[in-house]
């Protein structure tokens, strides 16, 4: 590296962020660019240690070591080149993904790891500022034709893949604009829709890729007949959009509970101008409410900055499990895995408050509402509570808060199943996830699947690491093999 002893002498500094006071008042991100010196600075700190494990990390692969020293050697083009080398959508990753490959980075073992996350950022932006990124049309075309059903990650990282190899490709969606939980998922405080989403997905319509919205697959104005009679291929691409309930939980019939997806669609929508009135029974807002946040992962700090932002009263989040320690012991035991320590997003410092060791026990309200939240605070220990194992309930930690707003942000069971999978006739794993073999296709031949679909709920470098691989798997079924690139966990 350009810079031997930068990892000892230069400290880890982040972007700054704007004030919680002033940007709870918008959905603008909360992050400010970092000046190109000091974000060479940071990428100096790569130690170039020999066996890079923020590469196993990463389950793209990303040439992290190689981008860093271009970065600080002011080599910014071959930087992109790098990147793009390996991930479609650096844009989005470094706006969203957690960076295992920073718990993996040789720093973590006994100190502060390089900001991987944000150099990836700064050289994307610097690609689209420059006007490096072009559309890159395919020399020629297979005539061979492919639908990618879902436009998350995993389905537009497929499609540019796919589109490059030659083949016709038409993503279909059945919400009226492009992006899955990109869009509708995530907050325009984490990343903003028009200058990220949109940008890329106008350069993939260049690159000649179709995009059909308003399309349910597998409904009766498109059925998974005519999905296969249309395309050579298909690529489900659909996700893990059956959320985990609280079914055994009393009051859960209560009005005011809702699943966190639901309540984060709405409001992305009401952000972006959408005319939602036509669907939006019932609405869920948090002003002026006592919300209540159950899921302690991101999802739930996706509704808590939200709400927050809305105006709620209070803001609660619930974690089941005991607060971690906030600092990592001297030598990571954990490393090159994620250390359990306290993980604070920018939403919580903006307000609200976060309750560990609590368990949910019922609901209570009035004329079918609900209005408070009836708990008991748990700790490790050779029992069970709520169905938990491993838990025991604390003597007199029965606690109730005033709930007016319930989000349910414990994660996702498995795909939607009834109409388009169940269709097609694939087959499922024991954890509901579409089964497919080593090339990504499923039990029914020319239909491949990737994504949250065929792994599970996971990060949304996972979903475009399967969406590559996916796409080599199609590329192979067409011609024979295909000289599209795996990545690396492979």
């Amino acid at each position: 590296m350009g810079d031997s002893k930068a990892f000892i002498t230069t400290p880890r500094e982040m972007p700054k962020k704007r004030p919680a006071q002033e940007r709870v008042g918008d959905f603008k991100e909360v992050y400010l660019p970092m000046a190109a010196d000091k974000l060479r600075a940071q990428a100096s700190r790569c130690m170039d240690c020999g066996i890079p494990f923020c590469h196993g990390g990463c389950p793209l692969g990303n040439l992290i070591p190689d981008w860093n020293d271009l970065v600080y050697r002011n080599k910014w083009r071959a930087a992109l080149a790098a990147l793009h080398a390996t991930n479609n959508f650096p844009e989005f990753t470094g706006k969203l993904c957690p960076a295992p490959c920073e718990e993996a980075c040789v720093l973590s073992i006994n100190a502060d790891p390089v900001t991987i996350k944000q150099v990836e950022m700064s050289i994307i932006d610097r690609g689209f500022e420059e006007g490096w990124i072009q559309a890159e049309t395919p020399n020629k075309r297979t005539g061979k034709t492919v639908a990618v059903v879902g436009s998350g990650p995993a389905g537009l990282a497929a499609a540019q893949q796919l589109n490059r190899a030659g083949h016709y490709v038409t993503v279909l969606e059945r919400d009226d604009r492009i992006g899955g939980l990109l869009r509708y998922g995530i907050p325009d405080f984490k990343m903003d829709k028009t200058k990220y989403l949109d940008r890329r997905i106008a350069l993939l319509e260049e690159e000649g890729i179709r995009f059909c919205t308003g399309v349910h697959v597998g409904a009766a104005d498109f059925s998974a007949e005519k999905l296969r009679e249309s395309f050579d291929a298909v690529v489900l691409c659909v996700g893990a959009l059956k959320p985990r309930d609280m079914k055994n939980v009393g009051g859960r019939e209560l009005s005011g509970i809702h699943y966190a997806m639901d309540y984060l669609t709405q409001a992305n929508r009401r952000i972006a101008g959408e005319d939602t009135h036509a669907w939006q029974t019932p609405v869920i807002d948090a002003h002026g409410k006592h919300v209540i946040i159950i899921g302690g992962g991101d999802t739930g700090a996706d509704c808590y900055g939200t709400a927050l932002r809305q105006g709620a009263a209070s803001v609660t989040q619930f974690q089941i499990h005991p607060e971690p320690p906030k600092d990592k012991p001297e030598l990571n035991p954990w490393w090159p895995e994620p250390a359990l320590v306290m993980r604070t997003g920018p939403a919580h410092e903006e307000g609200g408050s976060r309750e560990w060791g609590i368990h949910t026990d019922r609901f209570t309200g009035e004329n079918g509402v609900v209005k408070e939240l009836h708990a008991v605070r748990v700790e490790k220990g050779d029992g069970s509570v709520g169905g938990r194992r491993g838990l025991v309930a604390l003597p007199g930690g029965e606690v109730v808060f005033p709930a007016d707003l319930v989000l349910i942000a414990i994660g996702y069971e498995s795909p939607e199943k009834d109409g388009l999978l169940d269709g097609l006739g694939v087959a499922f794993t024991e954890r509901g996830s579409v089964q497919t073999d080593a090339s990504y296709q499923t039990t029914v031949p020319g239909v491949f699947a990737a994504g949250d679909a065929r792994r599970g709920q996971s990060l949304i470098v996972w979903a475009i690491a399967e969406g590559r691989e996916a796409a080599h798997g199609v590329d192979t079924f067409l011609m024979g093999e295909s000289r599209l690139p795996l990545t690396a966990y492979k």
